[in-house]
């Protein structure tokens, strides 16, 4: 099993807090603790479709969770490893067509805002202001990238195609996509290569021979309904 760093605490209460916070929400944020499931769920949805938002005069962040309605058991599976920071439970977004009909889009939810997610988030984003910096790939990356992140990098972003594994990296610099790829061969013994892919940016991929490498040290993480990301059948 994956040693995972100890439990996090803060004080949540300061001058700055007390100003943007509803009062009836400190005792509730100042009970939260940040488990090592937690973070480490945190940063491999952080490397792949999870976002961090400070929000128009906050002093810190929440995280928002959002994928396609074929989704929504994965959803909710990290609602319920998030629970403790989210008041509101997973919800339908939805959208409008070209005839103003309104059809449903995804699931979703968002945690509280906590000094505790800005502190990660300090890692992963660069620049600032209310709409987020940049999503990066944070130098030390390769002491969080144990096999329970990678998994849920590969639940977020990852796709199985003909006996390969890919992952969208779209988002992420040539040099954060070099950082990746030492960090996986170092960590987890698996070659991985990228490629262009027009002008969208570049996507991480195992052969078929690393990725039979990859699927061994992640499956034990991959919940049942997201089986089909490393070519097993959902059951």
């Amino acid at each position: 099993m994956v040693q995972l760093a100890h439990n996090t605490m803060v004080n949540t209460v300061g001058s700055l807090e007390t100003k943007y916070w509803h009062k009836t929400l400190i005792p509730f944020k100042q009970s939260i603790v940040l488990t090592p499931t937690q973070r480490t769920l945190l940063i491999g949805s952080l490397l792949g479709d999870g976002t961090m938002r400070r929000g128009r005069g906050a002093c810190n962040v929440n995280y928002k969770v959002e994928h396609g309605l074929a989704q929504k058991e994965y959803v909710l599976w990290k609602y319920g490893l998030l629970k403790p920071f989210v008041l509101s439970e997973p919800a339908l977004s939805y959208r409008y067509d070209s005839e103003k009909r309104r059809y449903p889009k995804s699931w979703w939810f968002r945690t509280v805002r906590h000094p505790l997610l800005t502190e990660i988030y300090n890692d992963f984003y660069v620049g600032d202001g209310y709409r987020n910096g940049r999503k990066i790939v944070p130098p030390q990356i390769g002491n969080d990238l144990n096999p329970f992140a990678f998994a849920v990098w590969i639940m977020d972003d990852g796709s199985y195609n003909n006996g390969v594994i890919d992952i969208s990296t779209y988002s992420f610099s040539l040099d954060e996509i070099e950082l990746l790829r030492r960090v996986v061969i170092e960590r987890h013994g698996v070659v991985m290569n990228y490629y262009k892919d027009r002008d969208k940016g570049y996507r991480m991929y195992c052969n078929k021979t690393q990725t039979k490498t990859l699927i061994k040290i992640i499956t034990p993480y991959i919940i049942p309904s997201m089986l089909y990301k490393i070519g097993f059948k959902t059951p």
